[in-house]
């Protein structure tokens, strides 16, 4: 399980997206960046971040340490937006803390050259994950300290929000990945990557999910199972045939479903 901390302050939100994500400090003198439960998106996104950013963490990447939060709605009875105030209220008890970087840089090609191993890396692994929010529009990518960090992983694994539509093989366009440009020896990166990836390693992320953001999944008898259902398909995609990576030309990438929504609905393109 991840470490547990009390909100002792809701300092501002975050309008960055439509999650309304706020800063908030915790009973350990922290500060966190915070997920909230009920934001639109779902208890999903927080579902995501937790798999894909401890996964990503225990394959060398640097990101954010996460935190189980229990929050008061009554921290945010200042705050004057009422979308913020109803937030906070349905948020009630257990959300996900993600540490917050002080300082930390988003991502600028133009000033930053990343190591084209790192690049390759993190193309492939970002293809595993179905992780559709690494672009050029929306890097997800901090330097901080001279490191680089990844960020904001609540769009991946997005067939978990359609789970009949679940396909371990479903190609992976990196054409428009930020670090396209810069990856080489993506062939060598799938086969470092990949070798780590055992069923005990993912089993273990996945235990660090409540259980209570995975129960009543539709299609699914416990919380267990839904475990055991991500455990399966990220192996399967890690072991199997590597061909879901492509590269395709601009015109040609219509090949999946035309939108998130789409997919959601079980529309295939």
């Amino acid at each position: 399980m991840l470490e547990q901390v009390v909100a002792t302050r809701y300092v501002t939100p975050l309008r960055e997206g439509g999650s309304l994500p706020g800063v908030v400090e915790g009973d350990d003198l922290g500060t966190y960046v915070v997920k909230f439960r009920e934001a639109g998106q779902g208890r999903r996104v927080l579902v995501a971040e937790i798999i894909a950013g401890e996964l990503a963490r225990r394959l060398g990447f640097r990101t954010p340490e996460l935190k189980l939060i229990d929050l008061d709605p009554q921290l945010g009875a200042r705050e004057p937006d009422e979308e913020v105030q109803d937030l906070l209220k349905a948020s009630a008890g257990r959300n996900l803390a993600v540490d917050f970087l002080p300082g930390a840089l988003g991502f600028e090609p133009l000033a930053w050259s990343p190591d084209p191993a790192f690049a390759a890396r993190l193309v492939w692994f970002d293809g595993l994950i179905h992780n559709l929010d690494r672009t050029w529009r929306n890097p997800n990518l901090l330097l901080w300290h001279g490191e680089s960090w990844l960020i904001d992983h609540g769009a991946a694994l997005w067939f978990h929000h359609n789970w009949r539509t679940a396909d371990p093989l479903r190609p992976f366009d990196a054409g428009d990945h930020v670090l396209a440009p810069f990856a080489e020896g993506v062939e060598e990166a799938a086969a470092e990557l990949s070798a780590l990836i055992i069923p005990e390693l993912l089993a273990e992320v996945t235990a660090l999910v409540p259980d209570e953001w995975l129960d009543g999944e539709p299609g699914f008898a416990s919380p267990e199972a839904v475990r055991e259902a991500y455990v399966d398909h990220l192996s399967r995609r890690a072991h199997g045939p590597g061909g879901w990576l492509t590269r395709a030309a601009p015109q040609a990438r219509r090949s999946g479903p035309g939108s998130v929504g789409a997919f959601w609905r079980g529309e295939r393109g």
